[in-house]
This record gives C-alpha cells, sequence and structure tokens, in this order.
C-alpha cells in the first residue's frame, strides 16, 4: 500500500467536519518530500586572455547528494558537468602532491582533503587562490619564485666524503625519528602564503615551508654541509623575518609545525 492511499484511507475514517480534501491532503503528502539540498560555490575567476577585465566571483550551485564529499570533487564536476573553463591543479586526490592547495573559506588548505560542510547546506563556500601569489588563471597560483627559493636551499644529501655507490649511510633509529615532522612536507605552500612576513618580503625572506625543508637537512645525521647552510641563512632576511605569529602552523594541512622548525635554525644559528 502507497503512502498516499494510506493517507487516503484515514481521511475516510475522519469524523464530520474533520475531514481533509484530497487537494489539502496532496499538500500535506509533498511537505513530507526531502528538499533538495543544494549549495552555493563561489569561485574567484580570472582569465589571462582578457587581462582588461576584472577578477569576479562566479556562482555555481550543485545538489550535495550528487557530488562527492570533499571540495575538489564539487570543482571536478564543476569542470566535468557546467563550466570546462574553470582552471585549477589537482592530481592525486590524497592530501599527498599538494597540487591543490587554494583558499577555502578564509583558510589556505588541500581541496583533496576538505569536506562540504553538508550541515550548512545554505551557506555559500568562497573559493580564492592562494593569497598574495601572482594568478595564472583561476584558481592556480604561480609557484615560479617558490620553486626556485626551494633550490636555492640544496635540498639533497650534502657529503664531504667520498660515497661508495655499493655501500648504504645508514642512520640510527633515534637520529632518524629526528626528521619525524619534517619530511612529510609537501611543498603546498599553505603555510608560506599564509605568513604575513612572506607577504611583504617574499623576495628575501625564505618563508615557512622552505625554512621547514631547510631545517629537514640541517637535522639530518647523513648530511655533512650544516655549516654551509647556516651561512647562508646568516643574514637580517632569509629566517630572521619570522616573527612567531604562528600563522604556518595552524594552516597546515599536513599537522606539521614550521615554527618549531623555524625556532630550531634559529638556535642552531645562536649556537654556531
Amino acid at each position: 500500500m502507497t503512502a498516499l492511499s494510506g493517507l487516503a484511507r484515514s481521511v475516510i475514517r475522519a469524523p464530520a467536519g474533520g475531514r481533509l480534501s484530497m487537494r489539502r491532503l496532496g499538500v500535506r503528502y509533498m511537505a513530507t518530500e526531502k528538499p533538495s539540498n543544494v549549495k552555493a560555490f563561489k569561485i574567484y575567476r580570472w582569465n589571462p586572455d582578457t587581462p582588461t577585465e576584472e577578477p569576479r566571483m562566479q556562482e555555481y550551485k550543485l545538489d550535495l547528494s550528487q557530488t562527492g564529499p570533499m571540495v575538489l570533487d564539487a570543482l571536478i564536476k564543476i569542470k566535468n558537468e557546467v563550466d570546462p573553463t574553470l582552471t585549477f591543479r589537482r592530481s592525486c586526490r590524497e592530501g599527498i602532491c599538494g597540487s591543490c592547495a587554494m583558499n577555502i573559506d578564509g583558510q589556505n588548505t588541500l581541496a583533496c582533503i576538505t569536506h562540504i560542510p553538508k550541515d550548512q547546506p545554505t551557506k555559500d563556500m568562497l573559493i580564492y587562490p592562494l593569497p598574495h601569489m601572482f594568478v595564472v588563471k583561476d584558481l592556480v597560483p604561480d609557484m615560479t619564485y617558490f620553486y626556485k627559493q626551494y633550490e636555492s636551499i640544496k635540498p639533497w644529501l650534502q657529503r664531504k666524503d667520498v660515497l661508495d655507490v655499493n655501500k648504504e649511510i645508514l642512520q640510527s633509529p633515534e637520529d632518524r625519528k629526528k626528521l619525524d615532522g619534517l619530511y612529510e612536507c609537501i611543498l603546498c605552500a599553505c603555510c608560506s602564503t599564509a605568513c604575513p612576513s612572506y607577504w611583504w618580503n617574499q623576495d628575501a625572506y625564505l618563508g615557512p615551508s622552505i625554512l621547514l625543508q631547510a631545517y629537514r637537512w640541517m637535522a639530518d645525521s647523513r648530511d655533512q654541509h650544516l655549516p654551509e647552510r647556516l651561512s647562508q641563512m646568516e643574514n637580517a632576511f632569509s629566517v630572521y623575518r619570522c616573527h612567531t605569529i604562528m600563522n604556518c602552523t595552524r594552516t597546515c594541512p599536513k599537522h606539521l609545525n614550521p615554527g618549531y622548525a623555524i625556532s630550531q635554525i634559529k638556535l642552531l644559528l645562536a649556537k654556531n
């Protein structure tokens, strides 16, 4: 028996004067249907092919019941089914590559591991590229200078002795543990682009992400170039522009602590 026929029988049994018309019955039945779960996504748009047009926020509405749970799922659905001109980076979808870093509702994070808040379907979601970086297009920031800074710290193992290519460089479990919380950095730049010091001194200050990577090699017992690595930091800007605001640690999608790494570099500089 359908729900409507069950309601109809209850109407027939209703006492005189309290009987509902079929029209009112239909309204009551329709009111029990589940409401649409539509959410608006307002996304930053800018196209370098039309440089005279100012950046704008474009709104897209999606039914969350037809969308995956993550913000990246929504962006892919928009690009595949609504607007193929929307541009953004993405790759692993597992919070490993850092490609989909962007500013979501005021927080620098990864779109692939950020849940769409389905408990607030009427609240618009605001999506911007990473702040204080040149924009290539839409949600794609220009990472060229960021990677040049990464290259400048020589992020590879440096040795003074001649290595035997057939022999491993062993490391004790205690020394290996010192790298925990450092090697997991995926260079997404969420922390650096959340740092006010990096906003204003990007040409000279290395920023929390690069400094964390620099300390990763300083803390590695297999590396033999600690004095040279520290001498690179011995200036007023490379590391000392950090004012321990700690935006970097708060925003890191991998839950790392760049602020701690920077403090350890300052400690090494003071000791050496």
